[in-house]
């Protein structure tokens, strides 16, 4: 799963404008809790790899995020990889990079990929649909976490 951090961010009014990077690193750690927990109810399948990508502002909680990601992998809190990306231009950019990446890696070893990508950017979608991912909205990631 490759989370459109920005987008699924702007889909919950939750004063998010006020403090971008802490508003990244409450979502982290949400999705982190979610690797923990496995598949959740209302997902139809479970995800061996999340992956956050970070733009603009909210970039300054990577490094707490990653911190923080580390930490659970050593106690064993998370079963499943969960990475932070930070976009050094371009966030849509760098998650169409992400899911190429992701898409050929599952390619090359099992003859079929199988990405999702959370955002509600349509043009973002339409750009990770061509590699051959999935999309969902902001919504339904929310329900899970």
């Amino acid at each position: 799963m490759v989370v459109d951090v920005a987008n699924v961010m702007g889909a919950r009014p939750d004063g998010w404008w006020r403090d971008r990077p802490g508003a990244a690193a409450r979502l982290g750690r949400e999705v982190l809790a979610l690797a923990g927990r496995g598949i959740a109810a209302g997902a139809e399948r479970s995800f061996p790899a999340y992956v956050l990508v970070l733009e603009g502002q909210a970039r300054a909680a990577a490094a707490p995020l990653e911190n923080e990601i580390a930490e659970n992998e050593l106690m064993d809190y998370v079963p499943v990889k969960v990475r932070v990306v930070s976009a050094a231009g371009s966030g849509d950019d760098t998650i169409v990079a992400v899911v190429a990446d992701i898409v050929g890696t599952l390619c090359e070893t099992s003859g079929a990929a199988s990405c999702l990508v959370v955002t509600a950017d349509r043009e973002l979608r339409r750009r990770c649909e061509a590699l051959g991912a999935t999309a969902a909205g902001p919504g339904w990631l929310l329900g899970l976490l």
